[in-house]
């Protein structure tokens, strides 16, 4: 039980920032951002409780935190929450499908890790600048949040970026910088109190293409398959993964007019809740994912107080916080980008990916993330070594 509550509280303190950042990213009102991590939250902690249950397995969900960076890039495209909307909801449509079907299972499974490492790292890069930016600006404030974290980093590791986080609302008070947007927040921002807002989707073809689609392929390469791997690996040969797929798909169809952009299974978080440490027993680990389901379901009680707080404090320290924390996915998606035991032709049609992805360029309305997977196929076929056939 004490494994999952830790899961759940560091899982949500690491990364909700990223969430509130993304859904802001591509339209969303602070109400609208608020609700999104409130539906988040609940339906991900349903989804744990439910599953868990039911397999008698430790099996948590958590938000897409590459996902939302997805969001962050997909920004400058000019899309409406309404559009993105539509995007979370073909997000959460394919992920249903590929659990139902195998074919397309094994078909995302098949794509190079080179080129998915890179399109995550692509869509990272941006956000991951940020502190940078942040300190360049902002000496004093940037400065204190990355220093903050430096330390933590080496003396408590999970509890780097929620003290980060503290430390820039701590300073939003102390230089009265956050005054105007509390009391913007206050006029029309998310209250205290957990409010689901409804947006009606909208489906704009290139919407669906440009974020939808990096959204789902980001999701399941990033999120769902190293979740798997976690499961296995702490023990479960044969995790749920049909119903945890059709499950978590389903749940971002029903909440993404709600804001929730999308829901997958829970990697590191997983961790925590499936090793060793919970029980020596693997029949004996599934309530720590039960009970963090319902730390989560408590969060979601919090979530609007939480973006109404994060809300007030200026974007670029919550960006730059939003920065620190994907700087480990962003490592993990580089790695796997230029890996050495990797052919060269693999690798440099990885990095031509990054860098188109990492560009933000937009051409005929398709986002830079659509067109880094493109470049990165077609230089992948085209210099994949040919086997010829002995004399």
């Amino acid at each position: 039980m004490a494994a999952g509550v830790v899961g759940a509280v560091t899982g949500y303190a690491s990364s909700f920032t990223v969430v509130l950042t993304g859904l802001a990213a591509v339209g969303a009102s602070p109400a609208q951002a608020a609700s999104g991590l409130v539906a988040l939250c609940a339906l991900q902690g349903v989804l744990a409780i439910a599953i868990s249950w039911r397999s008698r397995m430790p099996v948590s969900f958590a938000w897409s935190t590459p996902g939302a960076a997805v969001l962050v890039a997909a920004g400058a495209g000019g899309a409406t929450f309404p559009e993105a909307v539509g995007a979370f909801v073909l997000c959460g449509a394919l992920v249903v499908l590929t659990g139902a079907w195998p074919a397309l299972s094994r078909l995302v499974t098949r794509v190079p890790a080179p080129l998915s490492g890179a399109l995550l790292a692509g869509v990272l890069l941006p956000l991951c600048l940020s502190p940078v930016t942040a300190v360049a600006r902002e000496p004093l404030a940037g400065g204190a949040v990355v220093l903050v974290w430096l330390v933590l980093r080496r003396l408590a590791p999970s509890w780097a970026v929620p003290a980060a986080l503290v430390v820039a609302l701590a300073l939003t008070v102390v230089l009265e910088r956050g005054a105007g947007a509390a009391s913007a927040a206050a006029a029309g921002g998310p209250g205290w109190a957990p409010v689901l807002v409804w947006t009606t989707p909208q489906l704009d073809p290139l919407v669906l293409v440009s974020i939808g689609v990096p959204l789902y392929l980001v999701t399941m390469a990033s999120q769902n398959v190293p979740g798997l791997a976690v499961l296995r690996g702490a023990g479960y040969p044969d995790p749920p993964a049909r119903t945890a797929l059709v499950g978590s798909g389903a749940a971002t169809v029903l909440g993404a007019p709600f804001g929730a952009h999308a829901l997958n299974l829970a990697a590191l978080s997983a961790a925590i809740m499936a090793g060793p440490e919970v029980h020596p027993d693997t029949r004996r680990r599934w309530p720590a994912a039960v009970t963090g389901g319902v730390a989560y379901l408590g969060l979601a009680l919090l979530s609007a107080a939480a973006a109404a707080l994060v809300s007030s404090a200026p974007p670029l320290l919550v960006q730059a916080v939003a920065g620190l924390a994907l700087l480990g996915a962003f490592l993990g998606g580089l790695a796997s980008a230029v890996d050495t035991t990797e052919p060269a032709e693999h690798r440099t049609a990885a990095v031509l990916a990054l860098l188109v992805v990492a560009s933000g360029v937009n051409v005929a309305g398709v986002g830079s993330a659509v067109w880094g997977l493109v470049a990165g196929a077609v230089c992948y076929a085209w210099l994949r070594p040919r086997h010829r056939p002995a004399p």
